[in-house]
């Protein structure tokens, strides 16, 4: 079944809200091996409605609409879609009785406009709401089929999972199923991946394989359709060994939420650990994407920010005659920051950042170059040269990813 979401809103089209109704109805729907195909988002008129309604119908068996189910004269959707199919609105007498029983237990006056929220399409299935007043509904036509939820998340999310998906799932029955796995790397660029997998990606068709960039990283869903779990994770294990075979050096983790620095962080407490870090350039912004995880404190005991020379000095006791002689945005200086740190706070890693983030060059040194240094207490002192582009907050945000990829190779490495 090919399925679109159209959301309905204004207050979408002008940014006021952010559409996450589609994203979770899309997770949702793809578990239950529903495709969808299209995402739309229409302001709160009737007419411009009715086009995108007429245009879903061409292309699309499933069509669910969320929002525009409330009170007031722009939630429009389901009177929209009543005429659209050609069947008038009819109370719910379930919802009725718990609009009613709403005000009673507010104490206050129902309003007349608050009976739109319990109209339904006739001979449409009623959806009833747990969490709020407006109900949906599902709706099978002769073609195309229709759903009506509630905007607020609050309310669409229970609706789906309680009423509407038990009914797809009852009126649509599908032996396959859709299921994913999310492959993270960090270390090369979106086209370089796209290059080495270009054979891979040109000849698909199940799996799927699709590649989005992020910041600093670039992820792979590979999506397989199969009738069972089992099928699932067969090919899901074969196509993943045959991207990890061409870029597996820069597979660092799986999932949406599973971050470098959760990763880091986890293989620290894992071999037992501990960090430190001596920041110039990046003013502590390592330090603190390290305290985002709970429980860091078990593997970092704190750190040293040090942006001028006279800190690097003081606090991490480095030789003046030195930085004088080489400079801050240096080897040299990246690698004594990182071995006094490592002294100074007793851990197993100790890294630093120096270099120029922006937007003059310093000492010589064009903006983006950046020195990393990762001191090892069992180890050689390793350090990358790196010349980051774009702007300031984009060349620190870089050198913390760096660092991080930095010391999960070597605890590997230590494996």
């Amino acid at each position: 079944m090919k399925a679109e979401i159209i959301a309905v809103g204004t207050e979408l089209l002008l940014g006021q809200v952010v559409n996450t109704n589609a994203t979770f109805l899309s997770e949702k729907l793809a578990d239950m091996g529903i495709e969808v195909y299209y995402h739309t988002v229409v302001g709160d008129n009737p007419q411009r409605l009715e086009e995108l309604l007429q245009l879903a119908d061409t292309r699309s068996e499933l069509i669910i609409l969320c929002g525009g189910l409330g009170p007031t004269d722009d939630d429009l959707t389901k009177n929209v879609l009543a005429e659209h199919v050609g069947v008038p609105l009819v109370q719910n007498q379930a919802g009725l009785e718990a609009l009613n029983s709403f005000f009673i237990q507010r104490q206050s006056t129902m309003t007349p406009n608050n009976l739109r929220q319990i109209e339904t399409l006739q001979d449409g299935i009623p959806l009833p709401n747990r969490t709020g007043l407006a109900i949906g509904c599902l709706y099978k036509g002769k073609k195309n089929n229709y759903i009506l939820l509630p905007g607020p998340p609050s309310e669409l999310k229970p609706m789906f999972l309680e009423q509407a998906r038990p009914l797809l799932e009852k009126e649509f029955p599908t032996t396959e199923k859709l299921t994913s796995r999310v492959l993270r790397f960090f270390g090369i660029g979106e086209s370089k991946l796209v290059t080495d997998l270009a054979e891979m990606i040109t000849h698909q068709s199940n799996p799927t394989i699709a590649p989005y960039a992020k910041p600093n990283e670039v992820t792979l869903r590979i999506t397989v359709k199969t009738e069972d779990e089992i099928s699932a994770n067969a090919l899901l294990n074969q196509t993943e060994a045959e991207i990890m075979a061409k870029v597996g050096e820069f597979f660092y983790g799986y999932g949406e939420e599973n971050s470098l620095v959760e990763v880091v962080v986890n293989l620290l407490k894992e071999k037992q650990l501990s960090i430190t870090a001596a920041e110039s350039l990046t003013a502590g912004e390592f330090q603190a994407t390290l305290g985002t995880i709970p429980g860091v404190s078990e593997v970092f005991p704190g750190g040293f920010v040090t942006y001028s020379e006279t800190t690097k000095a003081s606090f991490l006791g480095i030789n003046p005659m030195l930085l004088e002689s080489v400079g801050v945005v240096s080897e040299e200086c990246a690698k004594e920051m990182a071995e006094a740190a490592l002294r100074l706070a007793e851990t197993d890693f100790a890294l630093s950042f120096t270099g120029v983030a922006g937007p003059d060059e310093l000492e010589g040194k064009p903006k983006g170059t950046v020195y990393i240094a990762l001191a090892q207490k069992d180890g050689e002192t390793l350090i990358s040269e790196n010349h980051f582009t774009r702007d300031r907050s984009y060349v620190r945000h870089s050198s913390v990813m760096k660092g991080l990829d930095m010391v999960r190779r070597a605890i590997l490495n230590k494996s």
